[in-house]
This record gives structure tokens, C-alpha cells and sequence, in this order.
């Protein structure tokens, strides 16, 4: 939003009228979207994909650029908007955002496996925070347990890059295992409950894996849609942490080899079905 807010204001100058930057419905930011923001870091020699989703209007997209047109326009107040500086520094930003990771998996063997899994996630939702609009943890999530049903099944799964919805691309789910719609969430949703009833309906058993707070949730919300006895609800660090147990067959070094088997295919699918190479994660002991 600020490289495409500030690249306007280079264009049209400054006070700017944050009303004109809305769409006629008054619900996103005008010119907001994929396409600007990389022909905007074209510019500046940066060829790489920001986000699938780059630029995408979110429900706080409208209220952050109200913010950020009246910041630019008390510099321009004060005489001390230089744009091009301006824009260059967000430009750092992303430069910096490209640097980043990648994530670690800290085996220690002092820590349960669910543990080990929890400071993983947490390390993505702690840098989540930190670029706000970002999904880390989400991505994080979904391409662990493809990465984990990868591992336990021959034939392997079908992987989509995590910004890619079910819907438009007609599938049922994240992942589709015989008759089972495997669906990956952070926090469960009224839609995610319509799509497991819509499972239902089409011969399919769902499954949501999420955080443990997801979890309640879910449950709470598959209660209230009246499947809470059809869909089976996971918490991740269990889900993960299990089948490290099982596929390891219990024992300490076979569980030190899946879950270094289980990052590798992590990082593979990050490669081939992700956009910011961030998302990887390095094993460490």
C-alpha cells in the first residue's frame, strides 16, 4: 500500500485527498494491487514477486492508507516530503523482507516434538506481526503438513501455493487424500464450515488442522452448522509431532531423520510453489 500511495503522490503531487484513492464503492484502495506494486519495484531493479497476493486490498488496507496520506501530508506541511527518499526507503524494506530467514527447527532433543513444532510456528507468527497484511504462519502451516503427508504417502499429494484459494481453482480442499478434503487454517472460518458441509454433501470427509485455539473454535463452529459429529478437528502440533513419532517409528534417531526429512520436504515445496524464499527453514541442533 505505501509504495503505491507514495508512487502517486510522485505522480499527482502533494496534499493528496485520501477520498480520491478509494474505489467508487468506497471499500478498497484504488490501484491497489499485484501489478503496481511490481512495476513500482522494477524500478529500483527488483524483478522477484513481493507476494502472490502483493498489493491486495485486506479490511485494514483503507484505514492504514488514510494514515499513511495524512502522514505525507503533514511532511509536505512542514516542507520535508521528499518522495523519492520516501519511496526509495519502503524499497529498502522489501530489499530487506528478500533477506530474511530463514526460519529454524531447533531439534532439541530436550523438548518434546510438540514443542520443537510450537516454537516453528511461533517464529512465524512473531514475524507475521512484524510485516503486517503478511501470512507466514498460514503458508508455514499448510506446506508442513503438505510436506508431512508427502512423507507418509507413496503417491504423494497435490501442493498449491498457499495464497492460491479453493474455490477458483475448483478444489474441495488444501490437499485431497481418497475421499478426504484436507483443509489447513490458522483460525477457522463461517466459510470454512460451509465448505466442510459442502464436503459432506459431495461424498467427502473433511478434516481442518489448526492452532490449538483453532481448534476450540472449530469445533464450536462445526457445533453451530450441525456437522460437529462429521468433520474431525486436529490441533497442528499434534497432527505434526505424531506422525515425526510414527513415520520415525519411535525411536530417537529415526525421529531426528523424519523431522529432517520433513524439512526438506518443506523447503522443496517452498521452492517450487512459493514466491519468497523466506519461508524456508534451516535444521539446527
Amino acid at each position: 500500500m505505501a509504495l503505491v500511495v507514495t508512487r502517486h503522490a510522485r505522480d499527482v503531487g502533494l496534499p493528496l485527498a485520501p477520498d480520491e484513492l478509494l474505489t467508487d464503492a468506497g471499500g478498497q484502495v484504488a490501484g491497489l494491487g499485484k501489478a503496481a506494486v511490481q512495476s513500482i519495484l522494477k524500478d529500483h531493479g527488483i524483478i522477484r514477486t513481493l507476494a502472490e497476493e502483493g498489493g491486495r486490498t485486506s479490511r485494514g488496507s483503507v484505514g492504514n492508507m488514510k494514515k499513511y496520506v495524512a502522514f505525507l501530508n503533514n511532511l509536505h506541511s512542514k516542507k520535508e516530503a521528499d518522495l523519492t527518499f520516501i519511496e526509495e526507503w519502503w524499497v529498502q524494506r522489501v530489499r530487506a523482507f528478500f533477506a530474511a530467514g530463514p526460519f529454524f527447527l531447533n531439534y532439541d532433543t530436550s523438548k518434546s516434538l510438540r514443542a520443537v513444532v510450537r516454537d516453528l510456528l511461533a517464529q512465524a507468527q512473531k514475524r507475521q506481526s512484524q510485516f503486517p497484511g503478511t501470512t507466514f504462519a498460514g503458508n508455514m502451516l499448510q506446506h508442513l503438513v503438505g510436506a508431512k503427508l508427502t512423507l507418509l504417502l507413496p503417491a504423494g499429494v497435490e501442493h498449491h501455493g498457499a495464497s492460491v484459494a479453493d474455490d477458483p481453482s475448483g478444489r474441495p480442499g488444501d490437499f485431497i487424500v481418497e475421499d478426504v478434503a484436507i483443509h489447513v487454517t490458522m483460525l477457522p472460518s463461517e466459510a470454512l464450515m460451509q465448505k466442510c458441509d459442502k464436503n459432506l454433501a459431495n461424498g467427502l470427509k473433511p478434516v481442518i488442522i489448526t492452532t490449538a485455539k483453532g481448534a476450540a473454535m472449530a469445533e464450536g463452529q462445526a457445533e453451530l452448522e450441525g456437522i460437529a459429529d462429521r468433520v474431525d478437528v486436529f490441533e497442528a502440533e499434534q497432527f505434526l509431532a505424531g506422525n515425526l513419532y510414527e513415520i520415525g517409528k519411535f525411536g530417537g534417531a529415526g525421529r531426528k531423520a523424519t523431522a529432517a526429512q520433513l524439512v526438506a520436504e518443506y523447503n522443496k515445496i517452498i521452492e517450487e510453489h512459493e514466491t519468497d524464499p523466506s519461508l524456508r527453514i534451516k535444521v539446527t541442533t
